[in-house]
């Protein structure tokens, strides 16, 4: 079977981590890069820093890359079949629309848009496109994420009583330009809360409710959210999220899901024992779990799809709108202090 050929377009922190991803992934290449402003078309990512991941340095060989500074040239390459989205969330709507409407496949980074009415749009294209369309919602991959979520569905440990997500950090010192600009990013609600919201949603279904508070601190939109939701099952499910941390703090992400008959815990900030079980009249156990990352995850996933011809299950453009309406009733609720009906 020929490579999958992916054009990138951004080439800013997520364009260096999906380009860490697929140099993972057998079956696919990177074929192209796009920015308009030219910024870092030579491969060279040196520059370019983020709050996951390694440090080492990106330099790709360009040998077989074309590069682009217009989305046109780029959709226009036959060359290239699939589109991968890592600009700005303000740029996200209007280019997925574009890469849709050329017929290729399209994953794009979360939030799948700025609003719930450009998901909607979105949401639409898609059942009209000829190509795949995946929000890149990389939770729902991430090995320790998905150990709970399978441990969830398959009735591992009982019934879940309760779950907790946190995902908390700085301001980010990067892409600042759009990142502190909350009519451009959504602030820290949309850009990091969004992932615990979305992953609430996939273990426990659409909420029915939600109750929210929070404050803006760096961005003018809600940086710190504190969000719980009402799901079918009854169990009591909250996430946090924050971009509100004093500058050095860094960055943690952590859950702990509470079954009827064991706790399962993870914190990031406890390195090799960061996925801990704990079971009655059982010794504390600590899971290792080695299956790369949710970024190799995601790709993998869009890889076969493409490959097999089937629609990504995993998750989807409706996926993408809803966690973007949770974030929309959490911002909701935190002004008006009301519990909010989705």
């Amino acid at each position: 079977m020929n490579q999958i050929r992916v054009g990138i377009v951004g080439t800013g922190f997520m364009a260096v981590a999906h380009i860490r991803a697929y140099q993972q992934v057998e079956g696919i290449e990177i074929g192209a890069l796009c920015n308009p402003s030219g910024r870092n078309l030579d491969g060279d990512f040196s520059d370019v820093h983020g709050n996951v991941g390694s440090d080492e340095p990106v330099k790709l060989d360009m040998k077989n890359v074309a590069t682009y500074q217009s989305l046109d040239r780029l959709l226009a390459d036959d060359s290239i079949d699939l589109i991968d989205i890592t600009t700005p969330t303000f740029l996200h709507h209007e280019q997925a629309l574009e890469a849709l409407v050329s017929g290729k496949h399209v994953l794009c980074e979360k939030p799948m848009t700025r609003t719930s009415q450009q998901a909607r749009e979105i949401t639409e294209a898609v059942e009209k496109a000829k190509g795949f369309f995946m929000p890149a919602m990389c939770l729902r991959f991430w090995p320790e994420w998905k150990w709970a979520k399978d441990a969830i569905d398959d009735n591992r440990f009982g019934r879940p009583l309760s779950a907790r997500f946190r995902r908390v950090a700085e301001a980010p010192a990067w892409g600042q330009n759009s990142f502190l600009d909350g009519k451009k990013s959504g602030g820290g609600l949309l850009d990091l809360h969004i992932h615990d919201a979305d992953f609430a949603a996939y273990c426990f279904g659409r909420p029915s409710h939600v109750y929210a508070q929070g404050h803006t601190k760096v961005s003018g939109e809600i940086d710190h959210v504190l969000a719980q939701y009402t799901v079918d099952c009854g169990a009591t499910v909250s996430a946090e999220g924050s971009w509100a941390m004093a500058k050095g703090f860094g960055f943690n992400m952590a859950y702990t899901v509470n079954f009827e008959n064991a706790t399962l815990d993870y914190d990031l900030a406890r390195g090799d024992e960061a996925l801990k079980l704990f079971e009655p009249d059982k010794e504390p156990q600590t899971l290792k779990i080695d299956a790369g990352d949710g970024y190799t995850g995601q790709i993998s996933h869009m890889v076969e799809s493409i490959q097999s011809g089937t629609t990504p299950k995993v998750v989807t453009a409706q996926d993408g709108l809803t966690s973007i309406e949770l974030c929309e009733a959490a911002k909701h609720s935190i002004e008006t202090g009301e519990r909010v009906r989705l």
